[in-house]
Parts: structure tokens; C-alpha cells; sequence
């Protein structure tokens, strides 16, 4: 399909799924103007590594790009980086950029993504020099500047991002104290089982946890402009010559706020990623999406929710419709294991444990009356597709067989070929 030569489609945001709808429209036949738009002065590269192989230092930041920069003069897409959207005209289809240009648009894409949950009131307005918030490649230069061996690192936070640093620290000769306020582990996302495997995994390399761990305070040096020592409510002291909080995201709808676009948890879409207003799509982190396994909306704040999202928003406007109905996938790299995880636990009934965490190769299932919903694998990378599949098809598999690891995920597919 062709568009009319004024047609003009404007991505707002430069991130994983920014970058893929780009690319997607140009792949699916669009041959208006594609402008992509970043307020980060790189070309739109891969965020996972920063927490993992940029500051191991095992990856430069050449190599996290996601295209080559010559990619987007063959695919005829602008890049306008290193501004930011200032104002959004929904009824004039216009926006405003902070270096005073304007632009309109006959479709406008939202990938604005997410941004950091603060500390609020513990922590000052102004940046400090060593409290890191991780989510941009300028925030992870900082940090590995900082990631001295010997050093001392309070961590906030044990989910994703918290341990998959405290690996990292620990493997280059850091002191880690990880801070957490719940009881375990990975509290929000996992059973206990996958929790306490990975406690005892980072305890066993160094790192020294706190759970049910309340922040008091932060306590500054005499200039005021470093953390000195990280303080809680029991009246535990914990030094550090580095901080790094990592306690949740919040989505960026303040463009689409302006713009009187439909907020819930994120911007509201369809399944083609529309939102509100016809000619406005959101995508990846800052929206939120129905999902028809669930029978709920979801914010995910994932890689392949943001490049599948991506796709469908540029098929959408090529007149190509495919609903998005992917199931959720993640994945963790914390020293030598591989955490993917397929499918949201939340209300599960009953767990089932596959294989040995003594082995450091389990899979977790969660299942809600006999339907496999979600599932943690541990290295297991090779079941992980077959996995997928269980928890996409809705499967209701007999339980023996799900935990009797001679038996093959491919087998036991094939046993419940007629989901519920």
C-alpha cells in the first residue's frame, strides 16, 4: 500500500521500540516521511546490557547499538536526537520540540517508555554524584566509572535490576549490601522456590542481603553532594561509596495527558496499539494494552512487548492489521544462570517444580485450576520455546508429567493438544 506523498509518521522516543517501528514501517511498505525523536543524544541502542555486560565492561557502547548508523540514511528515516518533545497538539496533529521547531504528523507513535521510580522525600531533588538510577547509557557510564574493586555499593531494591548488578559488583571485587523491603526476593514476580534460590545464589558469591529492610535515611557527606552511608529504620548504618536505586518504573504518559489521550495505568491502546484518538499509537513501556489470556490490561516493561508492540503499530498503519496478543516473556542474566520467565504469575493456585535447583536447572510452573499459566525457567534455555507454548495455548497438561523431567516438554505438548 502507498501513501500519499504528504503522509508523515512521527515516533516519539528512541528506544528498542521506537527504533523497531521505524524500521517495521519502512519493512511493511510505507513510503511517507518516518521521523524518529530522542532525547538522548545516541542512536537508539540495547538497554538490557546496561546492567549486565556494559558494566562488566565486557561491551562497549558501539556494540550496543541496535542498527548501524547508516541503516537509517537506507531506510530514509530522520533522526531528530538530543531533543525533547515539549508539547503535544492533538487537534492540529502538531508537536513542539525544545530546540523551538515543530512538526505535524498525519500518524504520531508514543514510545516514550519509562523512567525510574525515585526515592521521593529520602533522597534530594538535585542529582547526586554517586546515587545512580540505571536506565540510560550516560546513568551506567557513571556508575562503572564508580565500580571500583573494594568499593562499597548499597543496592535498594532486590528485583531485576538490583541483582543483576549486584552479580556484576561482585564479580569485579565490590562490597555489596543489597537493601529490600519485602521479604524475599523477587517478591513481586516470582514463587518462593525461584526467591530463595536466587538468596542463596548471591549470598553464596558475597553479597550480604537485608530483607524486610525499612529505609530511614540517607545520610550525606559534608559538601552535600554524595551519599555517605545509607540508613535504616532499626538503625542499621551501612557505608557506601556508591548507591544504586532500582524500586519500579513509571510510565511517561505526560505527553499523552497533555494531549487528553485515555491514561490507565499507562496510555490506553487496543490491540493494534491505538490509542484514544485515531491517529495516536503507543507502544512498549508507557502503554497499557488488553490482554485477551489474562482478560486484563497489562503495562509490561519488557524488550519483546516493545518490539512486538512495534510491529503491530506499523502494520496497523500500513492498513495491515494483526493484533497484538503476544504472551509475556523476560529474561534476567545473574552470574551463570538464565532467567526466562513466560506469562504472569499473578493468581496462580498451585506451583510445580521441574528438574534440581541444586543443579542450577529448574523450571517453576504456575497454574491456575490445571492451566498452566506462567512459568520460571533456570537454565533451560533449550525447553523455553516449548514452555512458551504451554502457557500461550492455555494448556492444562497432567501434573506427573509436567514434573517428571525425563519426560520432554515436546511430549507432553502433544498430550494436550486441546487447550482449555
Amino acid at each position: 500500500m502507498s501513501q500519499p506523498e504528504s503522509s508523515c509518521t512521527l515516533i516519539v522516543g528512541s528506544g528498542h521500540a521506537g527504533c523497531e517501528a521505524a524500521f517495521s514501517l519502512r519493512q511493511n511498505g510505507y513510503t511517507g516521511r518516518v521521523v524518529l525523536i530522542g532525547n538522548e543524544v545516541s542512536l537508539p541502542y540495547q538497554r538490557p546490557p546496561l546492567s549486565k555486560g556494559f558494566l562488566a565492561g565486557t561491551v562497549d557502547d558501539q556494540a550496543l547499538l541496535i542498527r548501524p548508523a547508516d541503516a537509517y540514511e537506507k531506510a530514509n528515516i530522520e533522526t531528530r536526537l538530543g531533543v525533547q518533545v515539549v508539547s503535544l497538539n492533538a487537534a492540529q496533529k502538531t508537536i513542539e520540540l525544545s530546540d523551538g521547531s515543530s512538526l505535524g504528523y498525519s500518524h504520531l507513535i508514543l514510545a516514550t517508555g519509562s523512567r525510574p521510580r525515585p526515592l521521593a522525600d529520602l533522597a534530594p531533588e538535585r542529582p547526586l554524584a554517586n546515587l545512580h538510577y540505571l536506565r540510560s547509557l550516560a546513568h551506567a557510564q557513571q556508575m562503572r566509572e564508580q565500580m571500583l574493586e573494594g568499593k562499597r555499593l548499597v543496592i535498594i531494591g532486590g528485583g531485576y535490576i538490583g541483582l543483576e548488578v549486584a552479580a556484576v559488583a561482585l564479580k569485579r571485587g565490590l562490597k555489596v549490601n543489597l537493601i529490600e523491603s519485602m521479604d524475599r526476593l523477587l517478591a513481586r514476580v516470582t514463587a518462593p522456590d525461584v526467591s530463595s534460590f536466587y538468596q542463596h545464589a548471591h549470598q553464596a558469591e558475597g553479597a550480604k542481603l537485608h530483607l524486610n529492610a525499612q529505609l530511614d535515611r540517607l545520610n550525606l557527606d559534608t559538601t552535600g553532594e554524595r551519599v555517605e552511608s545509607v540508613q535504616l529504620l532499626d538503625g542499621s548504618v551501612f557505608p557506601a561509596d556508591l548507591v544504586l536505586v532500582g524500586i519500579g518504573a513509571i510510565a511517561n504518559t505526560e505527553l499523552a495527558e497533555q494531549a487528553g489521550l485515555e491514561i490507565d495505568n499507562g496510555i490506553v491502546v487496543d490491540e493494534n496499539t491505538h490509542t484514544s484518538d485515531p491517529f495516536i499509537h503507543a507502544i512498549g513501556d508507557c502503554c497499557s494494552h488488553p490482554s485477551e489470556l489474562y482478560s486484563r490490561r497489562l503495562r509490561l516493561e519488557s524488550i519483546p512487548n516493545a518490539i512486538e508492540q512495534a510491529r503491530t503499530a506499523a502494520l496497523a498503519i500500513c492498513a495491515k492489521p494483526l493484533p497484538y496478543r503476544s504472551v509475556p516473556w523476560f529474561w534476567s542474566d545473574q552470574y551463570d544462570l538464565k532467567l526466562q520467565t513466560v506469562g504472569l504469575s499473578q493468581g496462580h493456585d498451585q506451583t510445580c517444580l521441574r528438574g534440581s535447583p541444586a543443579l542450577r536447572s529448574f523450571v517453576v510452573f504456575y497454574l491456575r485450576e490445571g492451566m498452566v499459566i506462567a512459568a520460571d525457567c533456570i537454565n533451560r534455555q533449550l525447553e523455553f520455546a516449548l514452555i512458551k507454548k504451554l502457557v500461550q495455548g492455555r494448556h492444562k497438561p497432567d501434573i506427573q508429567s509436567l514434573v517428571d523431567d525425563s519426560m520432554s516438554i515436546k511430549d507432553i505438548l502433544a498430550q494436550t493438544t486441546t487447550p482449555a
